[in-house]
């Protein structure tokens, strides 16, 4: 009888620890992931926002893809070669990738998804980037039909790309969103709905499961992904993190066990307390003020160079940041590849007194004073840094007799009124697509319309852009895009303020991350130690 409950009871401590252990498992399988904004779309030709990318990257694959370091690497393509003149690329596709609906990915449709990026009917915010694809920048002003775009599909695993001129950073834009191959024949029986629950088709690491508005994103682990069996965490719940000292909160607590972001007035606290979950690194990113040239004032140049001159970027930086961040002049930020930078506005050169010394003037030239104050609003998302920021930058320009207004909102809000030009001065940024000068330069393009919020068209910084375009030489290129750098910068159409650092929180049960230029992190490198 003793030996009976003895057994008995030894069976049934085996069970509980191995509940327990199976408990364990499930819960270490699960990453909270703070992205700090509610994506617009599911679409990957319609988002520009890196919260979005953080997400749809795990949703989808490229031709490429990136690693854990960043950089990009066979996706959907397993192999392609590159012709001689280097301007036409012809890639081998694997025959194992299914979207979700148990349809194979093929050639076609990473055509389609091409097609339909550059087609101006899609508003792809980010189509400019494809203008390196024959044909891409007629076809998105609607000068020619999407199927004269320069790619094809010989057969269902193979795609040609012909490009306008060798393009260095080509295999790098490809794992970009905006070049993403999309299922065909879901998006053409749905047309803009293909992307709601119902209908959404995916051929990811993760697959998605539900979107909780204000809330979350939930995607689970892609049993039919090629490298599934590297994949190591099952659930992932995208958390919307607008409110960085709730989302500090919320990581104390283990509720989150990455957040994108930090509250900038706990640096100190977090530095002393947090040390190894605390992570700043290079980013290839700038911050800046963009300027609404299609309103008064801010279509006289005075008023743009004077509002620049009046902010002390030294003291944004080194008092209120704190971490790291480099003042920012110009667009292109340091440290980027093909480039000789960073480039300065002129007036960077003067003492502080002389630049105040100098707005005041041209405000007053521009018929500005004590009698007639300069007002001005300024837009930003919603987050306490941008509004210290904003904040900041209100005070420095009160010197020069500017009143200020500012005016918050949620990412989606904020970033739909700047494409719509609903602004007058908005905060605004960019972080590197892929390592090259001209993703900066693009956003003032003005073939970048969905992206040069502040309208900027100067016939000069367009066509030293074509012509970077098309030089070879990657010295005499770089050289051509500093003088397009020179020529905006000098026109302000923007109000650079410093150039990034990125800051995230990570817990030390999360293994697998590497602190890189880009701050691309996919989860399915990642995983979690119980």
């Amino acid at each position: 009888m003793t030996n009976r409950w003895i057994r008995t009871a030894l069976a049934m401590i085996a069970t509980l620890a191995a509940l327990l252990i199976a408990t364990e498992a499930a819960g270490a399988s699960t990453l909270h992931r703070g992205t700090s904004g509610e994506p617009g779309s599911l679409d990957p030709e319609l988002i520009s926002g890196t919260w979005e990318v953080i997400v749809v990257e795990d949703l989808f694959l490229g031709l490429t893809t990136d690693n854990a370091h960043g950089d990009a690497v066979p996706g959907l393509a397993k192999s392609w070669t590159v012709s001689p003149d280097k301007t036409r690329y012809t890639f081998k596709l694997r025959d194992d990738v299914r979207w979700t609906n148990g349809t194979p990915v093929t050639a076609q449709d990473a055509v389609f998804g091409l097609r339909r990026a550059v087609d101006p009917k899609t508003a792809a915010p980010m189509a400019s980037l494809l203008n390196v694809i024959r044909n891409a920048a007629a076809i998105n002003v609607g000068k020619m039909p999407p199927d004269k775009l320069g790619v094809s599909a010989p057969d269902a695993h193979t795609v040609v790309i012909d490009l306008v001129s060798p393009t260095p950073y080509f295999i790098d834009l490809l794992s970009n969103p905006v070049s993403y191959p999309l299922p065909k024949h879901v998006v053409e029986k749905y047309g803009k709905d293909w992307i709601k629950p119902a209908h959404i088709a995916t051929d990811g690491p993760y697959k998605f499961a539900e979107w909780v508005p204000q809330s979350h994103i939930h995607a689970v682990k892609n049993p039919d992904f090629y490298d599934a069996k590297d994949v190591q965490i099952d659930d992932v719940y995208y958390e919307l993190t607008e409110d960085r000292s709730a989302a500090l909160r919320r990581f104390r607590a283990g509720e989150l066990d990455i957040n994108n972001d930090i509250p900038i007035d706990q640096i100190t606290w977090l530095r002393k307390n947090m040390a190894d979950e605390l992570h700043i690194a290079p980013y290839l990113g700038t911050y800046y003020y963009v300027y609404n040239m299609t309103k008064p004032p801010f279509n006289d140049k005075r008023v743009r160079v004077a509002l620049s001159m009046l902010v002390d970027r030294e003291t944004i930086t080194d008092k209120i940041l704190r971490t790291g961040e480099k003042p920012a002049y110009g667009l292109v930020p340091p440290n980027i590849a093909h480039y000789d930078g960073p480039v300065k506005a002129s007036f960077a050169m003067l003492d502080k007194a002389e630049r105040l010394k100098r707005a005041r003037q041209l405000l007053s030239d521009a018929g500005y004073g004590p009698g007639h104050p300069l007002h001005v609003t300024i837009r930003y998302n919603t987050s306490e840094n941008h509004k210290k920021i904003a904040t900041a930058v209100s005070a420095m320009w009160k010197r020069a007799g500017v009143q200020t207004d500012l005016l918050n909102a949620d990412v989606t809000v904020h970033y739909a009124a700047l494409r719509e030009g609903d602004f007058e001065v908005a905060r605004a940024s960019w972080i590197a697509d892929y390592n090259d000068p001209q993703d900066f330069l693009l956003v003032l393009s003005a073939k970048s319309s969905a992206l040069n919020y502040s309208r900027y068209h100067n016939p000069i910084y367009n066509r030293y852009l074509d012509e970077a375009a098309h030089e070879i030489d990657l010295k005499k290129r770089a050289a051509i895009l500093r003088k397009a750098e020179i020529t905006a910068i000098e026109d302000a159409p923007i109000l650079p303020i410093y150039y990034y650092v990125s800051k995230n929180l990570v817990a030390k049960r999360v293994k697998g991350w590497v602190d890189n230029p880009e701050n691309i992190h996919p989860t399915r490198y990642l995983s979690l130690q119980p």
